[in-house]
């Protein structure tokens, strides 16, 4: 039996079971057998005819309800119906889309001569950003042809791709973007363009994709370039100060509208010898004889051509592409300019035009510029010439620092003079006004304090003559000074202040600064009822004494405590630098952007546990400045009270028996006393040159000195020679809980 055979079997089982059960059970049979005509692929005609076959014999023999049995043909017949309807409609969709497929052919070849024979740019891009179709005209703008699609994001004719990222990403999250940016053609020279992006879904709903246009704008932007950069060129060379401000500012201007890479300055001092260089840009190299071989050759032939005239440098392998432009900014040919292009490229006639335009205004401003410098060098000259020498007294480090504005010297000034042993003038002042008027008071005033400061007087008396000296001098009047004499062995600062900033005290304590507030006055040639106060002060070992005008804290639209404030902060984080690096850091640290627009003069110095040096006379006279030196030395290094008073009886004990036993004649010889702080103790060295005096038989109540210093010591070696003798005698210096009772 076939497939077929077993299939009509069971029909006619089901349907003569239908006629004669007539339930939805049976009737639902005629589905399934169907469904099983649909896979079995039995005929439609063959399950007809059957059906009719079977209903004749069964109505031959009996009654048959033909309606039932035609109700049980239709459910078997339905399944068959609904694949044959569906496979007319999928026929006819078939139909319906080759069609529409032969129109899209049509209108895509349409579309793309539509597209391309736009003058904008057209591109799409999928949705990580690479190019995936372009028009003509986009290639042309670029110079990268359909061939090379897709080009993958990066793009390579992106310049600046930190800024397209961030388009991509705005696109992205609103939509659409309209944009300028500069891009790198695929021969190397720079043009701008306008880009317009949108995103678009795609079919499928999953990813987007995005079309854009690019316009060209490159000669739009360089006819706006060219006008807006002669009008800053123009206004920024007429404040330049400097070649090299000159030259950075032409970088500047030049790098956006030409694409220029570096700006070459050469001079030839008296028209001959080895120029100078100067250099903007990148690579910065300044010496003549290290630029290129075929660079100096450049330079060597533009002394020859017109000046104020641009001429191109071709490269030899490329014809026609520029390396850059040479020009020649003085009549006297001692002058030349080089303008280094990016990258090679066609030089066009608007580059030429600016840069003709541009040079005469660097023409002008150069000569400005180098007559400005000459003169600034001049007037700095005379400023230090006025100000004590750089090389201050051991433990100071001094610093003066122009303004910004070179030719506005100021009257500010410094001055630390060694008027004695141990002994050190300190002076800091500042002149009302700027310029050589300032300079000239300035000078005059610090002669008569130098001069007035040898004298030996106190601080509030130089400041009593120095007001007398100012009344005498036109336009000193308002001056500010801060006057001191400190003794650098025992750190004792006496100062007076007319009208001037604070000094500073850092340390020693880690964190801790004291503003030396006290003893303030008016500033010099002002009315005042009362005499000039002056203060002491010791300064503890270890602290940094900053003493200053007040352009190194004075800012525009800033409290000058704050600008005070922040000097103390930074003086902190010196503490454990060299003394010279102090001064540095300070100028480095507080001086704004742009930098200082008013004169900063500085004074620091660095107190130091010094050891005591004392020689004098075998002579029982001289104990009590044996004594009260050290009493001063030892208060002055913070030696606790009672420890300071055995030291100082224990060395005078010592120094007693110099001055009684060490020479046998008559005539006084010499003692000496060394005394030193270090490694927790407080150590004293008295010597004698002499031969000590044979003893007394009786000596009375003497002979009792080296059983005092034995007993109060805690530490005493005598080494005794024929040259002399020395003794050497220590004490422990308490730790710094038993100080405080802890």
């Amino acid at each position: 039996m076939t497939q077929t055979d077993d299939f009509l079997a069971d029909y006619v089982g089901a349907l003569r079971t239908f006629l004669q059960a007539r339930g939805e059970d049976t009737l639902a049979v005629g589905q399934e057998l169907g469904r099983r005509a649909l896979q079995e692929r039995i005929s439609v005609l063959d399950i007809v005819e059957h059906h009719f076959l079977l209903v004749r014999e069964l109505a031959a023999k009996s009654a048959v309800d033909r309606p039932a049995a035609l109700e049980f043909l239709l459910q078997t017949l339905a399944p068959l119906d609904v694949a044959t309807r569906g496979f007319l409609d999928g026929a006819r969709r078939y139909e319906e889309q080759r069609a529409r497929a032969e129109d899209l052919a049509d209108r895509d070849r349409f579309r793309t001569a539509l597209v391309n024979s736009l003058q904008e740019g057209f591109f799409v891009a999928d949705h990580e950003g690479s190019v995936v179709d372009m028009n003509s005209a986009f290639a042309e703008i670029l110079g990268y042809p359909a061939e090379g699609l897709p080009y993958r994001w990066p793009h390579p004719w992106l310049v600046d791709t930190s800024a397209a990222r961030q388009q991509q990403l705005l696109v992205r999250s609103v939509g659409a973007t309209t944009y300028e940016t500069p891009i790198r053609h695929r021969d190397g020279h720079l043009a701008w363009v306008t880009v317009s992006i949108n995103a678009v879904n795609e079919a499928a709903g999953e990813r987007d994709v995005y079309v854009g246009t690019v316009r060209d704008v490159t000669a739009e932007r360089a006819f706006a370039a060219r006008e807006s950069a002669v009008l800053r060129l123009a206004t920024a060379v007429a404040v330049a100060k400097s070649v090299d401000e000159l030259l950075a500012i032409t970088l500047d201007e030049c790098s956006t509208t030409i694409d220029v890479q570096r700006v070459i300055a050469v001079s030839w001092p008296g028209g001959e010898g080895e120029p100078a260089v100067q250099v903007a840009g990148e690579p910065a190299e300044t010496r003549w004889h290290t630029l290129e071989s075929w660079l100096r050759d450049v330079f060597a032939d533009a002394r020859h051509q017109l000046p104020l005239t641009a001429r191109t440098v071709e490269r030899p392998d490329a014809p026609g592409k520029a390396q850059g432009l040479v020009a020649v900014l003085s009549g006297a040919g001692d002058l030349a300019l080089w303008l280094q292009l990016r990258s090679p490229r066609w030089v066009s006639a608007e580059d030429r035009l600016l840069i003709t335009v541009l040079v005469g205004h660097l023409s002008l401003a150069m000569q400005h510029v180098r007559q400005f410098e000459s003169a600034r060098e001049t007037s700095l000259t005379l400023q230090r010439a006025m100000l004590p020498p750089l090389q201050p007294p051991p433990g100071f480090a001094v610093r003066y620092e122009p303004a910004v504005p070179p030719l506005e010297i100021g009257g500010d000034w410094y001055d630390v003079l060694p008027i004695g042993e141990h002994r050190i003038g300190i002076v800091v002042g500042d002149c009302v006004g700027r310029g050589l008027p300032a300079a000239a008071i300035m000078g005059q005033l610090r002669s008569s304090a130098r001069a007035l400061l040898i004298n030996g007087a106190q601080p509030a008396v130089l400041l009593e003559q120095l007001d007398s000296a100012a009344s005498l001098i036109p336009n000193a009047y308002c001056t500010t000074v801060f006057l001191a004499i400190l003794d650098t062995g025992s750190g004792v600062l006496q100062y007076s202040n007319a009208g001037h900033m604070p000094a500073v005290l850092a340390g020693p304590e880690p964190g801790v600064t004291t503003l030396l507030t006290d003893a303030s006055s008016v500033p010099l040639a002002v009315r005042r009822n009362r005499p000039r106060p002056q203060t002491t002060r010791v300064l503890p070992p270890g602290c940094t004494l900053m003493v200053f005008t007040d352009g190194l804290v004075e800012r525009k639209r800033e409290s000058i405590d704050d600008g005070i404030d922040r000097a103390a902060a930074v003086l902190v984080k010196t503490q454990t630098m060299p003394l010279d690096a102090v001064a540095d850091t300070m100028l480095r640290e507080l001086s704004p952007p742009a930098g200082y627009d008013d004169d900063v003069a500085m004074v620091i110095y660095r107190h130091r546990r010094t050891p005591l040096h004392i020689e004098s006379d075998a002579r029982a006279e001289q104990l009590v400045m044996v004594r009260h030196r050290l009493a001063a030395w030892l208060r002055a290094n913070e030696v606790p009270e009672e420890l300071a008073a055995d030291v100082v009886l224990v060395v005078s004990e010592a120094c007693t028996n110099c001055v009684e036993h060490a020479y046998a004649s008559r005539a006084a010889g010499t003692m000496v006393l060394d005394a030193e702080i270090g490694g927790g103790e407080v150590r004293a060295r008295i010597a004698d040159f002499g031969s000590w005096k044979k003893p007394a038989e009786h000596p009375g109540n003497s002979g009792r000195g080296l059983l005092l210093i034995r007993a109060i010591s805690d530490a005493l070696e005598i080494d005794r020679a024929a040259t002399g003798t020395t003794a050497h005698v220590s004490f422990r210096l308490p730790t710094p809980a038993a100080r405080s009772g802890k």
